[in-house]
C-alpha cells in the first residue's frame, strides 16, 4: 500500500538550535524542501556556547565532589591528595565535544536531505529570507511557504561591564581560560549564575556570588534554594545578597566589582550572569509583520505562530520558557502544524527542569509558591534523602523529595527534587504530572531497593488517604 500523501512546500528554518534543527527534521519527514540558515554552527548556542559546554565542565566538577568523598567510603589514606585540575585541558575537551555533537547534527541533516547554509538569515518580507553569507553580501534570497525563527538569545551585559573575553566575562568565554581564577566573582544568582558557581567551586576556586535578592535561585522552590545556598557557603563560598553589581573595571591584575550598595569587591575575573535577550533586531520581523514583546521576543501563539502568516518562531527569542527541550518541542509542533500533521498545542504542564548544581534541583509541574498564588488546594509531603539506604551507601548527605498533591483527588500536582542525577530522577514524577496520575497510582510502582528512587514511592504513599465509608 503506497504512503498517503502529505503536505509539501518550502520551508526555510533561520537558527539551527535545537527549536531549529528538530523543526527541520520534522518537515522533512512531511515532505517539505527544507533550509536551515545558521550562521555560527549546528547547534547553536546550547550545543556550542551553553547547554553542552557548561554541562560538561560541571561534569568535572561533579568528579572532584565525588572524590572528596573518598575518606568517608574508606578510600585513600591519611596521605591521600586532593586531585588537582588543568583547566586548559578540561576546557579543550568541553570545546571538543561541543564541536562532535555539532557536527553529529550536521550529519543528520545531511542525511534527511536537509539543505544548510552558513549565513545570517533576515525576513525581506513573510515569504522570502535573505541570506548574508560570510563573505558579507546579501547574494542569496530564499522563497519560503513558511519560515521558522529560532534565533535564540545572547548573554545579557551591563553598560558599566562590559565583557573583555579575558577578566569580564559572559558564560560564552569561559571556555577559553587556560588557568583557574584564583578568585571568581560571579554576579548573577539565577540558574546560569548557581551553576557556574558551583561548578567553579567545586574545582576549588574562591568564589563570591552576588545575588539580587535575598537568596538563590530565587524562581526555584524555596526550600531546595535555602538548602543549596547552605551547601554553598559550607563549601566556603562567598554569598552576597540584596545586591546588584553596577559596575565591573580591569586592573593591574584582576577585576574590581562595584556593588549597589558601595562596597566593591575584587578577584581576578568575573562571570556575568544576569540573563539574556533575544536576537531578534535587526532581522526585519516588525516590517515583515512580526510583533515583538516588550523585550523584543517574538510573540508566539501555543502552536509556534507568530502574528505574520506562514511564519513560526521557537526557542529563546519567544521567551516561552528557556529550555533546549521546549525550543525543540515548539520548533516540533510548529511544522507539523504548518505542514497539516496532528498536532497538540503547546503545554507547559509536563515539563521538567533542572538546575545542575551539587546538589541538582529539579522539578515539574505546577510549584509551591505558584499553587499558593492561584489558591489552588494541596497537600504536601517531604522526606530527606538522608534517611534512603542507597543515599547513605553513597555518602550523600544533603536533598530530599517534595511531592504536591489535590486533597480530595490526590491528582499529582507538582514535584521537586533535589540530589544526586535530579534530572534522571524526575522522570517518573514528570509521568505522573503529564498524564494526571494519583499520588496512589506513583506509589503503587514497585521500586528497586535500594535506591535512590525508592524515596519517591515513599513520599507518595506518605500522601495517602484512607477511603471513608
Amino acid at each position: 500500500m503506497s504512503a498517503p500523501a502529505v503536505p509539501t512546500g518550502r520551508v526555510v528554518v533561520i537558527g539551527g538550535g535545537p527549536g531549529g534543527y528538530e523543526a527541520a527534521l520534522v518537515a522533512r519527514r512531511l515532505g517539505a524542501d527544507v533550509t536551515v540558515v545558521e550562521r555560527t554552527g549546528l547547534g547553536g548556542a546550547a550545543v556550542l556556547t551553553d547547554v553542552v559546554p557548561s554541562k560538561t565542565l560541571i561534569a568535572t566538577a561533579e568528579w572532584m565532589t565525588t572524590a572528596s568523598l573518598a575518606p568517608e567510603l574508606g578510600v585513600g589514606g591519611p596521605q591521600a591528595q586532593r586531585p588537582t585540575i588543568d583547566l586548559a585541558a578540561v576546557n579543550t575537551r568541553v570545546k571538543a565535544l561541543a564541536a562532535a555533537q555539532s557536527a553529529d547534527i550536521g550529519a543528520r541533516l545531511e542525511r534527511e536531505g536537509v539543505r544548510v547554509l552558513l549565513g545570517e538569515g533576515s525576513l525581506q518580507d513573510a515569504q522570502h529570507v535573505a541570506v548574508r553569507t560570510p563573505a558579507g553580501r546579501d547574494d542569496l534570497v530564499l522563497e519560503a511557504d513558511v519560515v521558522l525563527l529560532a534565533t535564540g538569545a545572547t548573554p545579557r551585559v551591563l553598560p558599566e561591564a562590559m565583557p573583555d573575553g579575558e577578566r569580564i566575562l559572559t558564560w560564552t568565554q569561559l571556555y577559553d581560560l587556560a588557568e583557574l581564577p584564583s578568585r571568581l566573582i560571579v554576579v548573577g544568582s539565577g540558574v546560569t549564575g548557581a551553576e557556574f558557581a558551583g561548578a567553579y567551586s567545586a574545582l576549588g576556586v574562591d568564589v563570591v556570588l552576588v545575588s539580587s535578592r535575598d537568596r538563590v535561585l530565587p524562581g526555584e522552590d524555596a526550600d531546595a534554594a535555602e538548602l543549596l545556598e547552605q551547601v554553598f557557603t559550607a563549601g566556603g563560598m562567598t554569598v552576597l545578597g540584596r545586591t546588584r553589581a553596577v559596575a565591573a573595571r580591569r586592573t593591574a591584575d584582576g577585576v574590581e566589582v562595584e556593588l549597589s550598595d558601595g562596597r566593591v569587591v575584587t578577584g581576578s575575573h568575573v562571570l556575568l550572569a544576569v540573563g539574556s535577550v533575544p536576537n531578534t533586531a535587526g532581522l526585519g520581523l516588525e516590517e515583515a509583520g512580526v510583533r515583538l514583546g516588550p523585550a523584543g521576543h517574538v510573540l508566539v501563539d501555543q502552536v509556534s505562530r507568530t502574528s505574520a502568516r506562514g511564519v513560526y518562531a521557537a526557542g529563546d527569542c519567544t521567551g516561552v520558557l528557556p529550555l533546549a527541550s521546549v525550543a525543540a518541542t515548539q520548533g516540533r509542533i510548529a511544522m507539523s502544524h504548518a505542514l497539516g500533521d496532528a498536532v497538540a498545542p503547546l503545554s507547559l504542564r509536563g515539563v521538567a527542569a533542572n538546575v545542575f548544581t551539587t546538589p541538582e534541583i529539579a522539578t515539574v509541574g505546577l510549584s509551591e509558591a505558584r499553587l499558593r498564588e492561584t489558591g489552588t488546594p494541596y497537600e504536601v509531603s517531604t522526606l530527606p534523602l538522608a534517611r534512603n539506604p542507597r543515599a547513605k551507601m553513597l555518602g550523600v548527605h544533603e536533598g530530599f523529595v517534595k511531592l504536591f498533591a489535590h486533597p480530595s483527588s490526590g491528582t499529582v500536582l507538582g514535584a521537586v527534587v533535589v540530589g544526586p542525577r535530579a534530572s534522571e530522577q524526575v522522570f517518573p514524577l514528570t509521568l505522573a504530572v503529564a498524564h494526571r496520575m494519583t499520588a496512589d497510582q506513583l506509589a503503587d510502582a514497585i521500586t528497586v531497593y535500594p535506591s535512590m528512587s525508592g524515596t519517591i514511592a515513599e513520599v507518595a504513599r506518605m500522601l495517602h488517604h484512607r477511603p471513608v465509608d
